[in-house]
C-alpha cells in the first residue's frame, strides 16, 4: 500500500523533486516573455501609454481566451468530459478571480503607467518577499531559513542590477504609482495563499480556467466604461501575439496553481525572480532599444545562486 502511494506521488511532475524547479522555471519563462510581447503587441494596435483602460480591455480578453484554451484542454485531456463546476465553489472561485485576475491587473496598469519601468520591475519582485515571509507564519513546514534569505537577497539583488542602466531610480512615492504597483504584489501573494489554503476538490486546471474567465470578466466591464470594446483593432500580427499571451496565461498559471498545491508556497514564490530576468533578457532579443549588458549576465548569476541556495537542504533549525 505505502509503495503504491510512493508510485502515485513518484508519477505526478508537479510534486517529483527533479520536475519542480524545471516546471517553475517554465511557467516564470513563459510570463517574462510577455513583457516584450505586450509592449510589441501595444504598438501593433496602436494604444497609447496613458491609455489604461484600452490597456485593461485588451487584458480582459487574453484572459478570456485563456481560461477557454484551458476549458478546451480540459475537455480533450480527460475522460471526464464535463467542464461544469459545482454552485458551492462559485463564491471562491469569484474571490480568486478578482483577486488573480481582475485587481492584479487593474492595480499593475495603472501603477505602471505612473512610475518608472525600473522601479515598477523591482517594486513587483516585492511579492516574493510578502509570500515567503507570511508563508513562514502560516505554514509549519515553510519556515525561513538561513539558505532561503540568502536566496531572496541575492534574486532581488539580480533584479535590481539588471534594472541599473533602464531608468531612474528615485524615491518619491505616489499611491497611483508605487502604491499601486505594491498592491498588485499584495493581491499576487493573496491569491496564491487562497490557492494553497483552499480545501475544495477542484481540477487545478478548472480552478485556473473558471478564475480567468470571472476576472477577465470583470476587467473586460470596468474598461467599457471608457471605451468601446470593439476599439481594438487587430492586424494579423497583433492576432497571432494576442493568441500566444493567452496562451502562455494558461500554460502559466496552470503550472503554477498545479506547483502551489503540491509545495511549499515559500519555496516555489522563490522563482518569480526569474519573470523579470527573462522578461529583460528577451526584450532585448526581440526590442530594438534593449540590449543585453554585462549587468544582465551578473543578475542571471545572482538570481541563479539564489536558486541554488534555496534548493540546498538547511540542516539547521530554521529561523523563527
Amino acid at each position: 500500500m505505502k509503495e503504491e502511494k510512493h508510485d502515485q506521488k513518484k508519477k505526478n511532475i508537479f510534486s517529483n523533486y527533479k520536475f519542480v524547479p524545471i516546471l517553475a522555471v517554465f511557467a516564470c519563462f513563459l510570463w517574462g516573455s510577455a513583457f516584450p510581447i505586450i509592449k510589441i503587441s501595444y504598438e501593433e494596435l496602436a494604444i497609447a501609454s496613458e491609455d489604461i483602460f484600452s490597456k485593461m480591455l485588451f487584458a480582459g480578453y487574453r484572459f478570456l481566451l485563456a481560461s477557454i484554451f484551458l476549458f478546451v484542454w480540459r475537455l480533450f485531456s480527460t475522460g471526464n468530459k464535463s467542464i461544469k463546476m459545482e454552485r458551492k465553489y462559485l463564491p471562491f472561485l469569484t474571490g480568486l478571480g478578482l483577486m488573480q485576475t481582475t485587481l492584479q491587473y487593474f492595480f499593475f496598469y495603472i501603477g505602471l503607467a505612473n512610475t518608472t519601468g525600473v522601479k515598477g520591475s523591482i517594486l513587483t519582485t516585492l511579492g516574493t518577499f510578502f509570500t515567503v515571509i507570511i508563508s513562514h507564519y502560516l505554514y509549519l513546514d515553510d519556515k525561513i531559513d538561513r539558505n532561503k534569505i540568502l536566496g531572496l537577497i541575492a534574486g532581488f539583488t539580480g533584479v535590481v542590477i539588471i534594472n541599473l542602466n533602464k531608468g531612474s531610480f528615485s524615491f518619491n512615492f505616489k499611491l497611483l504609482g508605487e502604491g499601486f504597483v505594491i498592491a498588485s504584489a499584495i493581491t499576487s501573494t493573496i491569491a496564491a495563499i487562497m490557492v494553497k489554503n483552499s480545501k475544495h476538490k477542484v481540477d487545478r486546471i478548472l480552478l485556473t480556467a473558471y478564475q480567468m474567465f470571472i476576472g477577465s470578466l470583470f476587467l473586460i466591464i470596468i474598461s467599457v466604461f471608457a471605451v468601446n470594446p470593439l476599439s481594438l483593432n487587430f492586424s494579423f500580427k497583433a492576432l497571432f501575439l494576442f493568441i500566444y499571451l493567452a496562451f502562455i496565461s494558461a500554460a502559466g498559471f496552470g503550472i503554477w496553481f498545479s506547483l502551489i498545491k503540491y509545495n511549499r508556497l515559500g519555496y516555489i514564490s522563490i522563482y518569480r525572480f526569474i519573470i523579470p530576468i527573462s522578461g529583460s533578457l528577451l526584450s532585448a532579443l526581440f526590442l530594438v532599444d534593449e540590449s543585453i549588458g554585462s549587468n544582465t549576465i551578473i543578475a542571471l548569476l545572482m538570481v541563479s545562486f539564489g536558486i541554488v541556495m534555496i534548493n540546498r537542504v538547511q540542516r539547521e533549525t530554521p529561523w523563527v
